[in-house]
């Protein structure tokens, strides 16, 4: 009987209950999207952790999980770290920001580097010639749409593109080491170093004895640095998102509030003639509640589907700057979190109505 009379409450105003269902699924979608670019910009800093093929990672005592500040380790460090007990290969890379916090860019030394990542998959052109060029990924290229032998401004410099790569390897654009050193005032600096050991077995043992030496320089092994990247590491990343949702809750509760309001002054003299029938206030609060509850299961399947748009839009258009994922997990705790904001948001209409006075409602024009 409920669900009879929620099913033709809604077929009686399509057109209310469809841009009530829209704009629930808005903070679905959302608190999706949001969610999928935190997760995937986590995912594309661990592959690309991954993607060098260091055992070790050394990182400057200034440094935090996600960033660093400048190049402030100084170059010899690299052969002193070489040298040490089951380090077959030391690199350091100068990182740069290119596009904010999301795109950057790192010098290297290519062939120090593919000896320890393997070589590259060019899709375009190749490695260094000049001092000027530069080797960007496809994520990057796919906004930009160059060609290898094209130029890019970076850095307020002019660049020729050698050659465009496969992702996943460090950094989105890599420059040659010395001649970002010199552009951005790192001579002989490098951001930090990472270490090929003959065993990644010996990664610990390593790691114990470089911290005797290195007291306050952060090394990690890269599984364990790779793992450090997530939600709860970043600053600010959690507040942010608890933020987001308090918004999309509210948006949820004001849009289903007004809505069943309106609903409930449209269908006043129904519900007079429902409690004249012996209708409780608690099967009235019932179908108010029970069609918020089905417009928010519709806004959140409207809303999971709006961010595959979202998704599908981000990566034609900016997959490097927001490397956005589906998380799946999340649709259950962002169905979950719609249907408390329209649930709360028709509790004032609910009331009201089954307050109502039926021989009031029954003259109601």
């Amino acid at each position: 009987m409920t669900a009879k009379l929620v099913i033709e409450n809604l077929k009686h105003k399509p057109m209310r209950s469809l841009l009530s269902i829209l704009l629930i699924g808005v903070p679905v979608t959302l608190i999706l999207c949001i969610v999928g670019l935190s997760h995937g910009l986590i995912e594309d800093s661990q592959r690309r952790t991954r993607g060098i093929g260091a055992d070790v990672i050394v990182r400057p005592p200034t440094s935090s999980i996600i960033s660093l500040s400048g190049a402030p380790i100084d170059q010899r460090m690299v052969g002193f770290l070489a040298k040490q007990p089951h380090v077959v290969q030391a690199i350091g890379i100068v990182n740069v920001p290119i596009e904010g916090v999301t795109v950057g860019g790192a010098g290297i030394d290519l062939k120090e580097f593919e000896k320890m990542s393997g070589a590259f998959s060019y899709v375009e052109g190749h490695g260094f010639e000049g001092p000027n060029d530069v080797i960007i990924d496809t994520f990057y290229n796919n906004q930009h749409q160059k060609h290898a032998g094209d130029t890019i401004n970076l850095l307020s410099t002019q660049w020729r593109i050698s050659g465009i790569i496969d992702g996943g390897k460090g950094a989105h654009i890599l420059f040659p080491i010395d001649v970002l050193q010199a552009k951005t005032g790192n001579s002989a600096k490098v951001s930090q170093i990472y270490l090929k050991l003959d065993d990644p077995a010996h990664a610990d043992a390593v790691i114990k004895a470089l911290k005797e030496k290195l007291e306050d320089y952060k090394i990690y092994t890269t599984e364990e640095f790779a793992s450090l990247l997530n939600v709860n590491n970043i600053p600010g990343l959690r507040p942010f998102l608890i933020v987001i949702m308090s918004i999309a809750v509210i948006i949820g509760f004001a849009v289903v509030c007004l809505s069943m309001y309106m609903a409930v002054l449209q269908r006043t003299r129904e519900i007079g003639i429902l409690k004249s029938l012996g209708a409780s206030k608690a099967f009235i609060l019932r179908i108010i509640l029970a069609e918020a509850v089905a417009m928010g299961i519709g806004g959140t399947i409207l809303g999971i589907l709006m961010s595959y748009g979202a998704y599908w839009l981000i990566q034609k258009l900016v997959p490097a700057s927001f490397p956005m994922v589906i998380v799946q997990s999340w649709w259950l705790n962002a169905g979950a979190i719609t249907l408390v904001g329209t649930t709360l948001g028709a509790l004032y209409p609910g009331l009201s109505a089954a307050s109502h006075d039926p021989i009031e409602a029954l003259a109601y024009e």
